[in-house]
């Protein structure tokens, strides 16, 4: 199963539908950024993440002290 509860052909008709308002030249580009745009998220969350653990580490290696 699809995320928000859509199936197959939910998905078929989004994309039907975004073929016809974007054009089939746009499309690709349009995909293209939304990919690098996700991928740049992910990349920051995972970036904050590792600086709160280090954050996280830090202060419980000086409570030891």
């Amino acid at each position: 199963m699809l995320p928000f509860n859509l199936g197959i052909p939910e998905v078929v008709v989004i994309l039907g539908i975004a073929l016809v308002i974007f054009g089939p030249k746009k499309l690709p580009e349009l995909g293209k950024s939304l990919g690098r745009g996700l991928r740049n998220f992910k990349d920051s969350l995972s970036s904050a993440a590792g600086e709160l653990k280090t954050g996280f580490n830090d202060n419980k290696s000086e409570d030891n002290k």
